[in-house]
């Protein structure tokens, strides 16, 4: 099974079972392959016999058409219901294609989405996204050719083999020695074709997330002139992509040669063997034709497998490194959803050590602090002494690796996580806004409030001078991560989100960070009306924001020769 970092697992089969697992249109489309399968078999079956008939009969018996009219219709009847069968066929496997894809979408979001952003997503934000589109995507070539050819590949040979057995069993001897060799070559091209498809997948994740760092952070690197540079570093990934995927293509042309070249000789052998016997009279020219038209068909199948193998590859790959993620281990999930009220009851963090993946230092080392009912507290230190590593344990995205979190002496690992957060409203020092409406992304706070709850939401951040300039007002769409507006005007749309939602626990992660002096004034008095009534825990560097609090914590950096918590201080 692969990890959380995306290591994929070797599948041991041509089919993955966990598609079967995760998405239920692979069952029944294995069931209607398996349908038409039969089908197709049957029908080369009788097309051969009806085909070997006429000639036969033409040739030999020296009939007319008038007297072959009869085998003549079935034949053009048959060769009918095998293109209606091909095209049930790809109608089945784009049908299934799209139904799984959206499942496997769906299963991965889902997961993605109930871990938050913790290890299992962590720097991987463009390998994710390439992912869930690309990635997922190119299983259309392994539901589209590869599945259904490998179906056929099951049924038709070995029901051509049993039917040329019996008709002649020197022809089917030759057929059952060498069809094997077919899927031997398949397996071993199979092992090279494999591993090169995951060096292309994983290069162009690593192309991607690159190509979204660098574009987020485009205005930076002109700052500092460094844009050229990474436009070099882009050329060379891209360069390397495109020679893994010369490589794998290379791989496949070879393959392709191999295994026609197998079947080739193989079908020349059952030739020459009904030949020399027809020659001499040991075999009848009906018996002769039939084997002869019957004999590629019975390789056509492997042949198509191996050929369709490398469309399929890419899919699957993307696929493996799916059911990593879903199978990641999961933390475990608390049931408890009568959580105390912050307002009402103490929130106490006893004994808090956090140590982030790959790191032996600590980010938070044995720290203890208890934030009485209705106080506000401030988190202050330099960078790296755990000041949002405590939020994100507080959010439930981080697990601590000792000590505890409880309000009221209620246990944060005992709690369900939607309930713990229901409590909860979170302000961090660059808020995330949508794609979405003004009026939507401050409805995010409480998804079920009517407009006159967000408009007083919106009045209590100091909102609406911005909203009454728009000519949309509340319906002016943002852009993409609220482009559009200013560092103070995001700010005071995660502030009215925040109003909106009414939790009792207020988080706030150095909001007012980027802004100058009047808007910090303006968002900091706006902080100040929603921290009525409420238990606050705030990280604060400026002075200004460290004066709303009733108590200052500072921390300092585990390692550096002291604890934790370093004092504990009252600013007023």
């Amino acid at each position: 099974m692969g990890d959380a970092t995306g290591a994929p697992a070797r599948r041991s089969g041509p089919i993955d079972p966990r598609l079967l697992r995760y998405a239920r249109g692979t069952r029944v489309f294995l069931a209607q392959s398996v349908l038409l399968g039969i089908a197709t078999a049957t029908l080369i079956v009788v097309e051969a016999a009806t085909l070997a008939t006429v000639i036969a009969g033409a040739v030999s018996d020296g009939k007319d058409l008038a007297q072959l009219r009869t085998p003549l219709e079935v034949l053009l009847v048959v060769v009918g219901l095998r293109a209606l069968v091909a095209w049930a066929s790809e109608l089945a496997a784009h049908r299934a294609s799209a139904r799984v894809k959206s499942e496997l979408r769906d299963a991965l979001v889902t997961r993605i989405a109930a871990g938050g952003p913790g290890p299992l997503v962590g720097g991987r934000t463009g390998e994710l996204t390439t992912l869930a589109t690309q990635g997922i995507d190119a299983l259309d070539g392994f539901f589209a050719r590869y599945l259904p050819q490998l179906v056929l590949a099951c049924i038709v040979p070995l029901s051509i083999l049993a039917v040329v057995w019996s008709q002649d069993w020197i022809a089917g001897a030759i057929i059952l020695v060498t069809l094997p060799l077919v899927p031997l070559f398949m397996v071993l091209i199979g092992m090279a074709t494999r591993t090169h498809t995951r060096r292309q997948l994983r290069t162009l994740q690593l192309l991607a997330g690159h190509f979204l760092d660098v574009v987020a952070g485009l205005t930076t690197l002109k700052v500092f002139g460094r844009s050229k540079a990474q436009i070099a570093t882009i050329r060379a990934v891209t360069d390397r992509y495109r020679r893994t995927t010369i490589d794998t293509l290379k791989i496949a042309f070879l393959s392709s040669l191999v295994l026609e070249l197998l079947a080739s000789v193989a079908v020349a052998l059952v030739a020459v063997s009904v030949g020399l016997r027809l020659l001499h009279g040991h075999l009848d020219l009906r018996t002769a034709l039939f084997v002869l038209v019957l004999a590629p068909e019975a390789y056509l199948p492997l042949r198509l497998v191996g050929q369709h193998f490398h469309a399929s590859a890419d899919g699957m790959a993307a696929a493996e490194q799916v059911f990593a993620v879903l199978e990641a281990p999961e933390p475990e999930r608390g049931r408890r959803i009568d959580i105390p009220d912050p307002s009402t009851r103490p929130l106490r963090v006893e004994g808090l050590t956090v140590v982030h993946r790959g790191r032996r230092v600590p980010a938070l080392a044995d720290l203890s602090l208890t934030v009485e009912p209705g106080e506000v507290v401030a988190i202050t230190g330099p960078s790296g002494c755990g000041k949002s590593t405590l939020l994100s344990v507080l959010l439930g995205f981080v697990a601590p690796a000792r000590g505890s979190v409880r309000i009221g002496g209620v246990d944060q690992t005992s709690a369900d996580p939607d309930a713990w957060r229901a409590q909860i409203a979170w302000l961090p020092q660059r808020p995330h806004l949508f794609a979405a409406s003004i009026l939507d992304n401050v409805r995010l706070g409480r998804p079920g409030a009517d407009d006159d709850a967000v408009r007083a939401a919106i009045s209590d951040a100091g909102l609406g001078p911005l909203v009454a300039r728009l000519p949309a007002g509340l319906d002016t769409r943002l852009g993409d991560d609220g482009a559009g507006l200013s560092a103070g005007e995001r700010q005071r749309v995660a502030l009215a989100r925040a109003f909106l939602r009414d939790a009792p626990l207020l988080l706030l992660d150095e909001p007012t960070a980027s802004l100058d002096g009047e808007t910090e004034a303006e968002v900091i008095g706006a902080i100040r009306r929603l921290a009525r009534g409420r238990t606050v825990l705030l990280v604060a560097h400026r002075p200004a924001l460290v004066e709303l609090a009733d108590r200052v914590v500072p921390l300092v950096a585990p390692g550096a020769g002291a604890p934790t918590v370093a004092t504990v201080g009252a600013t007023r």
